[in-house]
């Protein structure tokens, strides 16, 4: 990706300050995995008082369910899943200090509020592209939810791991703009 911007997890508020929808971004360092049966224990714990498995803050929260790895390879195929299903709770985990997510799709209001609010950032990852992502995954640790399977919460090493801006701090969003510019034709 000619061009994108380079960062390392964990995210700080000044690595989003200039991200624009649209910026390609190569990330390294550490992300998280999780879906919404992850999303929903994790906010029951916070809703009851209880620490969370991994400290969110200036995290990055991939929602994947990951293939099983082939021999030799820390993980298999790692496709991004349709991010809504994770909007009931991402606000309360951005609330407490997540700073980024990757999925597919486009973001509810509420999400993208909470994004602006608490400046957090939704890459998005491209579908169709579950192998080529896997390439830049360089190691993957249970952290939580192992009865959950390839959905429970992993800690993965990537390296220049390819995303896109799709909701900047501010608000604006990718998806909408490229609906509208569809609209004009």
């Amino acid at each position: 990706m000619n061009g994108a911007k380079r960062l390392t997890t964990p995210l700080k508020d000044s690595d989003l300050d200039n991200l624009k929808v649209g910026e390609k971004v190569f990330l390294s360092g550490i992300i998280y995995t999780g879906r919404d049966a992850a999303h929903k224990r994790l906010v029951e714990l916070l809703d009851a008082g209880k620490e969370l498995p991994f400290n969110v803050e200036g995290q990055v929260i991939y929602y994947v369910g990951p293939a099983p790895a082939k021999p030799g390879k820390p993980i298999g195929s790692a496709g991004p899943t349709t991010s809504y299903r994770m909007d009931a709770y991402a606000p309360r985990l951005i609330e407490v200090g997540l700073k980024g997510m990757i999925g597919k799709g486009s973001r509810s209001q509420e999400v993208v509020e909470s994004m602006k609010k608490h400046k957090a950032v939704y890459f998005a990852a491209v579908g169709g592209a579950a192998a080529l992502i896997a390439k830049s995954i360089k190691s993957k640790e249970l952290v939580a939810y192992e009865d959950l399977g390839p959905e429970a919460i992993f800690k993965l090493e990537v390296e220049d791991f390819p995303v896109i801006v799709a909701n900047d701090i501010k608000g604006d969003d990718l998806y909408k703009q490229g609906m509208e510019a569809y609209r004009r034709v």
